[in-house]
């Protein structure tokens, strides 16, 4: 019954280097870190679900084998990011002797490290430097900017972009498979859409789709995840390029009515607005801008409806420029 139960994010989390979906030329450089056993402080950033921490996890895995329980000390800094986390639990885990074979180190893991504050970094730069001889720090991060430069220098850093839809169509074929759930191709495209690169988001939204609904096809994945049908942003866009007001608005009330918040819809607007080949592309480059402006002004605060019909008539007024030139 436990195993029904594990999300299928753990259940399906790679326990090797080599299966880790793609970003292949970093993980390249891991594989060859396992092989040599020369594992410097690293910090891998990158947006999520891309496989961050699992790498880091397979690496340290493939370091230390059987050690990995006694030498390894995970913690999540978006939880306990303080300084008094730092000064106690990193600090002691760091001072401990654990025998280990020839050239293999300890490994304290920081998972989403960029959250951590700016006095708890100093105290940590300092625990790296002094424990430099026998502990290696591995930090995962969504912004390495974030994390300040003296840590930074002593770290090898590592990039991790999105995945592309092809590599997490082939993963979830491969779950699909496994689990036996039942699917229809637009079903596939719902969950690429609804991920944007973010492996995990994607498994999540599948197994919540096969738990809730059975099959997963389009409008069973857009009911789970709750976001606006791409299909009516896309006519309202097409009709916004046509400068057909009137029609656009039609759909923005449509998704306005079920309860969409404005976010979510200019979220929506932004990556369909990408795939709209129709549209030329120095058309949807001017598009896009008004929608990055628009979403600003949401997160902003200012997320009513008056705003999001105020960008349908600047995107009609966009369309009419570009037709008279």
């Amino acid at each position: 019954m436990g195993d029904l139960l594990l999300p299928w994010v753990e259940k399906y989390r790679p326990s090797q280097i080599k299966d880790i979906v793609g970003n292949e030329e970093t993980v390249s450089r891991l594989q060859s870190i396992a092989i040599d056993g020369n594992l410097p402080n690293i910090i891998i950033s990158g947006p999520p679900g891309t496989g961050k921490t699992t790498s880091i996890l397979c690496l340290a895995q493939a370091l230390l084998g059987p050690a990995y329980k006694e030498a390894v000390y995970e913690l999540n800094a978006s939880d306990e990011r303080k300084l008094e986390v730092v000064r106690d639990k990193i600090k002691k885990f760091a001072a401990k002797k654990v025998t280990l074979p020839p050239g293999r180190h300890k490994i304290i893991i920081l998972d989403e490290a960029d959250s951590m504050t700016a006095g708890a970094q100093q105290a940590l730069r300092r625990i790296m430097e002094i424990n430099s001889a026998t502990t290696r720090f591995a930090l995962a991060c969504n912004q390495s900017t974030k994390i300040i430069e003296p840590i930074q220098s002593r770290c090898a850093v590592l990039r991790y972009t999105r995945l592309s839809d092809e590599q997490i169509l082939k993963r979830l074929k491969e779950v699909m498979t496994i689990e036996n759930v039942p699917y229809h191709e637009n079903g596939l495209e719902a969950l690429l859409h609804t991920a944007d690169g973010d492996m995990r988001q994607a498994l999540n939204n599948l197994q919540a789709t096969h738990s809730g609904f059975g099959l997963v096809n389009n409008d069973n994945v857009f009911k789970v995840c709750e976001q606006p049908h791409p299909a009516i942003v896309t006519m309202m866009l097409s009709a916004c390029a046509e400068c057909k007001y009137k029609e656009a608005y039609a759909q923005m009330d449509v998704l306005w009515s079920k309860g969409y918040a404005s976010t979510d819809i200019l979220t929506t607007m932004f990556r369909v607005c990408k795939t709209i080949y129709a549209i030329p592309e120095y058309q949807r480059l001017e598009f896009i801008k008004e929608i990055g402006i628009s979403n600003m002004r949401a997160s902003a605060g200012m997320n009513t409806l008056v705003q999001l019909t105020g960008l349908l008539a600047r995107l009609c007024d966009v369309s009419r420029v570009m037709m008279k030139k």
